[in-house]
Parts: structure tokens; sequence; C-alpha cells
């Protein structure tokens, strides 16, 4: 009988830790819902496709510590591959670009977090969204009052968790992760659009 007692303790902790390290993925905005959400309404959309080489992928690289997916221990970083094609959403007004918007996939402690960072046309920060997620508690840095905080950085705004952006309490990876990608648009789009 304590056999039997043992066995079912075991197995009954077991399911419970089992169902405590489940992952959950989480898709909150489509690319075309995201483009609507962080333009203004009635946005014509053009997307230029630009392959990262050269001096350009260089910089880029130097500009963010050497890689161009946020690295941390603890994170999900093996999961997210190194691109070197970028896609830059142009959103136009009356035929004229007035603004921009970047996609991108950084691992979050549990895995691949999407974000999307539009700026206006000199990379100032307008707008940024978590488009899709994987996290084990809820949706932490979907929030506005987290994702505002971002909103007027450029590259000459620190941006730092803990110092410059608090940070989401109990998603500290996800929170850096979030500010790599803001800081990964508004460099990829300067190297790229800016330094003509």
């Amino acid at each position: 009988m304590s056999k039997k007692f043992i066995f079912t303790s075991s197995t009954l902790f077991a399911v419970m830790l089992a169902t405590t390290m489940v992952c959950f993925a989480f898709t909150l905005l489509s690319k075309d819902e995201a483009l609507k959400q962080v333009f203004w309404s009635g946005a014509q959309i053009e997307t230029e496709t630009v392959e990262l080489t050269g001096e350009t992928l260089e910089n880029i690289k130097k500009r963010l510590g050497g890689s161009m997916v946020y690295e941390q221990q603890g994170s999900e970083s093996a999961k997210v591959k190194e691109k070197h094609t970028v896609d830059f959403h142009f959103g136009l007004k009356d035929g004229k670009k007035r603004g921009v918007a970047i996609i991108d996939v950084e691992p979050g402690k549990w895995g691949p977090v999407e974000f999307i960072t539009a700026m206006d046309l000199k990379a100032t920060v307008k707008r940024v969204k978590v488009m899709s997620y994987q996290e084990q508690r809820g949706r932490p840095i979907a929030r506005n009052s987290f994702l505002n905080q971002y909103r007027g950085k450029s590259s000459s705004s620190p941006m730092q968790v803990g110092k410059d952006i608090v940070g989401v309490s109990g998603a500290t990876i996800s929170s850096r992760s979030a500010t790599f990608a803001v800081k990964k648009a508004i460099v990829m789009y300067e190297e790229v659009y800016l330094k003509k």
C-alpha cells in the first residue's frame, strides 16, 4: 500500500511540474493588423526588401554589440536565427513616404517574440507592438504601459532596462529583448536609408 502511495505522489508531482513548465504561444496581431495599428488610418503600405551585406551589415552588427540577435544566458536565443534580409514597410500618404515599420523576431525567455517597431523617417520611434510571443504566464511585455516607453526614442536615446526603461517584473529577458528589437529597428533603418 505504501508503494502505491509513493508512486501516486511522485506521479502527481511529475504531472504538476510538467504543467507548470508548459509554454503557450500567442498570436496577437497578423502582419496586416500590426501595420494598420502602427500607421494612420488609410495608410498605403509599400514594402522594400533589403539584403544587408558588406559595410552596412558590419556597421549594424557593430552598433548592436556584435550580433543581429539578442543573446543572453537564460533566453531562447538558439531558436532565433540571424537574418540578413529585412523588409522595410513604408506608410505612404498622398504617394509620399511618411513613416516606416520593421517586423523583427527576438528571443524571449520561453521562445521567440515578434515585434513591430514604427518610426518616422528620421528614425524616431512612434509605436511598438508585440505581434506574437511564447510565455508561461500572461502577456507582460505586450502591455501598452511597457511598450509606450519606447515612443520618442532615437539612436541618441539611452535605452537600458532597469535604468532608462522600466522592465516588466518576471520578464526581464523579454524586456531586454524588446529593447534590443527597438534599437535594431532604428539602427537598420539609419544604416540603410539615412547614411546614403
